[in-house]
């Protein structure tokens, strides 16, 4: 089993994705939209799900006999944790190294090009 370089595994990403995306969701939501894409048991959703709870990632409120989850955190605070995590770990905290490998390794239309081009020259203002 390949090791993360993140906190969180695959499918954790994958379900806090479909979280944010619903703004909040049972197990079985979540579950739905997974199986759209592979096969996966309803325990192993609700397994994760307690586990991103347990690591803060998730809230709960409980409805009925069934748990809601929404974000504990918001969705642009765990990217940027991710992202400085992996600069830390991958890039020596070099920033700098992991944009010139996303753009010297990564199919980039002539428009994401002139995207990035602009926050760029934003930064400068």
């Amino acid at each position: 089993m390949k090791k993360s370089l993140t906190p969180l595994g695959e499918t954790e990403m994958e379900v806090l994705h479909h979280v944010w995306k619903l703004g909040e969701a049972s197990v079985a939501e979540v579950r739905e939209r997974i199986l759209e894409n592979r096969q996966v048991a309803y325990t192993t959703i609700m397994t994760v799900m307690k586990n991103l709870a347990d690591k803060g990632f998730l809230k709960y409120r409980k409805k009925g006999i069934s748990y809601i989850y929404s974000a504990a955190i918001e969705p642009e605070k765990v990217r940027f944790n991710l992202v400085d995590d992996l600069v830390s770990k991958v890039f020596h905290g070099s920033a700098k190294d992991l944009v010139q490998s996303l753009v010297e390794n990564e199919d980039l239309t002539d428009d994401d090009r002139k995207e990035i081009k602009k926050m760029i020259d934003k930064l400068g203002d």
